[in-house]
């Protein structure tokens, strides 16, 4: 049994199916406008929210299909990425950060306004914890919450946020307490709050089809229903969060290097040099090799933590594990990629150039390696 029947049923290759149809319908004739123009159209996100994209791994009851299903969400990213555009899932993608705290722990009222609205793609959520004096550090957050009243005084910023420009809603980590993870709140803050201004969308290396900007909140108020969880617990949701965001960032990785792959072999049969292809010649036949056997052992080893997760299983060390081997992976992939094709490699017109930017961010986002290092040396007793 192959690894891909061992995790995927006929329901999951259903999914993918729809979602392949979708890429190819909407997504393809289109990405490489968008990745110039460095923004997709809004108007996506209700397409995918229409065609049941955006609610698969959500509760029927808002809109959602396979609740607790991840490998029908494994299905969806990977045909996702078949875009070759990383920012552009990202960007449709936002939703998966920032909603599942507001699902998890809102306020019912608060999870009934909002979610059904982002499923269908009518509205856009977006995560914002990064801020400007740190990325990782998300227990020394700046941004401060100070209740009055009825309302939350919010004060500070954010910076590097997905979909930062065009959310709708956004979930913010703040400080309602001292100092530590124990002080730390989530928000959710809606645009248009008085108070709360949207930056410049920011220019960036890679994932280019995705608005990503700087939040700022200038005495924001925000009504005390818009806090998600109880107040100075917002750390452990948002730690909650970072395991899936983990596992989508590995399997972004893994899709990356899968492309890059297939585009450097399909080069290699073409392409012909002293009268042959340049596949035939050893050096590269054995580099191929090595490529796809690291993909391999890769996409095994994430597969096999998405499965101990629906299990119920804490997969906090080895999510860790897979994301850095992923993106390692995929860093020699697109390196070896760019290499292979050549001249042709280092053109904006090969996919192979902008799947080697896209794939530079993975392995910081979510949590830098050398955080996920951290983790991993602790559960090790280090």
């Amino acid at each position: 049994m192959s690894a891909f029947q061992e995790y995927f049923d006929e329901s999951h290759q259903l999914v993918r199916d729809s979602v392949r149809r979708f890429v190819e319908r909407e997504v393809l004739p289109h990405v490489a406008d968008w990745e110039e123009a460095e923004e997709f159209p809004r108007e996506l996100y209700r397409k995918a929210g229409v065609a049941g994209i955006l609610g698969i791994g959500y509760p029927e009851q808002y809109g959602g299909s396979h609740e607790g299903d991840i490998f029908a969400k494994v299905a969806a990213s990977e045909e996702l990425m078949r875009s070759g555009s990383g920012g552009l899932v990202a960007g449709l993608g936002s939703l998966d950060i920032g909603l599942p705290p507001v699902l998890k722990w809102a306020r019912p009222e608060v999870r009934e306004r909002v979610v059904p609205q982002v499923l269908a793609g009518e509205k856009i959520a977006a995560l914002a914890v990064t801020e400007p004096s740190g990325g990782s550090d998300v227990a020394n957050i700046q941004t401060r919450a100070v209740r009055d009243g009825d309302c939350y005084r919010v004060s500070g910023s954010k910076t590097f946020i997905t979909s930062g420009v065009r959310a709708d809603y956004y979930t913010v980590a703040v400080r309602t307490g001292g100092e530590g993870f124990g002080g730390v709140s989530l928000l959710l803050i809606e645009k248009g709050t008085p108070g709360f201004g949207v930056g410049r969308a920011l220019k960036k290396m890679g994932w280019r089809a995705s608005d990503t900007a700087e939040l700022f909140f200038d005495d924001c108020r925000v009504p005390v229903e818009n806090l998600i969880g109880a107040e100075n617990m917002g750390f452990a949701c948002i730690m909650a969060n970072f395991q899936s965001e983990r596992l989508s960032l590995a399997l972004m990785a893994n899709m990356t290097a899968q492309l890059a792959l297939q585009e450097a072999m399909a080069w290699a049969r073409e392409r012909e040099a002293f009268g042959k292809p340049i596949g035939k010649f050893q050096v590269l036949k054995h580099r191929l090799a090595e490529m796809a056997t690291q993909l391999e052992v890769s996409r095994e080893f994430t597969y096999r933590q998405a499965a101990k997760m629906a299990a119920g299983k804490s997969v906090i060390k080895e999510i860790s594990m897979a994301k850095n081997f992923a993106t390692d992976v995929a860093d020699r992939i697109t390196y070896d990629a760019v290499q292979i094709l050549g001249g042709l490699g280092y053109m904006r017109e090969s996919l192979v150039e902008r799947l080697y930017r896209d794939n530079r961010i993975l392995s910081i986002g979510g949590g830098s390696r050398e955080i996920m290092n951290e983790i991993i040396a602790k559960q090790l007793g280090l």
